[in-house]
């Protein structure tokens, strides 16, 4: 199948168009490079050994759209492209609703002009708010309490309306929770701009001696050792579940949901201790107060991946470890190496 990739160029988006490939599938990228590099398209051309093309276009310009619906001709949409900071998002509100959410109506659009009713939609477990874990796909969504959050439901919503309007398009919308670790080449990776946001690049960061020390939000949770527990999954996981909703897509028609997480959760000092103990190196952190907005703990139940995707992580703590610091010990500042 001919895929269109949005955000292609970022973390998420270059392991997920590195399994298309390897799948058989044609790729076609498109992303304007805002928190991505293009290093990461040349590391997947290299390691897939095949070249595609690469777009640098924004998902708001739809002149820009049109001429890559034109030139690539795809037949299906995975849709990643997006800003993805929870802090920023409170301080840059408008920015996220015209980025996340505008730009997804543009593509929309422009997807209808040209008969184009196929997408993958990239969403988070944000839209689950403060429902009490493990987290299925039948529970009310939309308490969300950042703007980040709210867009992921907003685009939901959006698509789900679309689907409302005309059962033709064949709609699925992937629920990730937190993925870390990289491809095991150590040639790919998470490569934020700035600071990280994220506990596992922030570490392995700390651990690379870029950053000082981790700070860790909070003690005093209700959880066994008082810090905040989430459902980590390795990206390769993550990217072959993508590979597995295009088979879905073909196979069967209408709109779905699809949680994509390992079902575990792992507290923050699990994974500090497991990075530890997997790389032997040294990791200084300290206790800070906790973050608002953090809740105590969020994990997946995946049943319905796995029952009707045919999908399941494979990958377990200690790969995750092992992956982040191969990519990171390899890659120092990122791609800028």
């Amino acid at each position: 199948m001919r895929i269109l990739v949005t955000g292609g160029a970022g973390y998420i988006g270059s392991h997920t168009c590195l399994e298309l490939l390897e799948g058989g599938h044609e790729v076609f990228v498109l992303d304007n490079l805002c928190n991505s590099s293009v290093e990461a398209i040349k590391r997947v051309k290299e390691l897939s050994g095949k070249s595609f093309e690469f777009f640098n276009c924004d998902i708001r310009d739809k002149s820009g759209l049109r001429a890559v619906f034109t030139k690539a001709r795809p037949e299906a949409v995975i849709h990643f492209a997006g800003l993805k900071a929870v802090g920023e998002s409170c301080e840059k509100p408008l920015e996220y609703y015209d980025n996340n959410l505008g730009g997804t109506v543009c593509l929309c659009e422009v997807m209808q002009e040209f008969g184009l009713k196929n997408i993958v939609f990239s969403s988070s477990a944000t839209v689950y708010g403060r429902n009490e874990p493990p987290l299925s796909e039948d529970m009310p969504t939309g308490d969300c309490s950042n703007p980040y959050g709210r867009t992921k439901y907003m685009i939901e919503e959006l698509l789900k309306d679309i689907y409302a309007s005309d059962n033709s398009w064949n709609i699925i919308l992937l629920r990730y929770f937190n993925p870390i670790g990289a491809h095991k080449s150590g040639r790919i990776g998470e490569n934020p701009k700035g600071i990280p946001n994220n506990l596992m690049p922030y570490l392995s960061q700390v651990a690379v001696g870029k950053l000082a020390e981790l700070s860790i939000f909070g003690d005093d949770y209700e959880t066994p050792d008082g810090t905040c527990i989430r459902d980590y999954i390795h990206v390769v996981d993550l990217a072959k579940g993508h590979l597995c909703a295009i088979n879905r897509l073909e196979q069967s028609k209408g709109l779905e949901v699809f949680n994509l997480g390992t079902g575990h959760g792992y507290s923050v000092l699990d994974i500090v201790k497991a990075f530890i103990g997997t790389t032997g190196v040294n990791l200084p952190y300290k206790i800070t107060p906790r973050r608002a907005g953090d809740l105590a703990a969020v994990y997946s139940n995946s049943q319905k991946a796995t029952e009707l995707l045919g999908w399941s992580a494979q990958y377990g703590i200690e790969r995750m470890c092992e992956d982040t610091w191969r990519w990171q010990s390899n890659n120092p500042t990122g791609y800028e190496d």
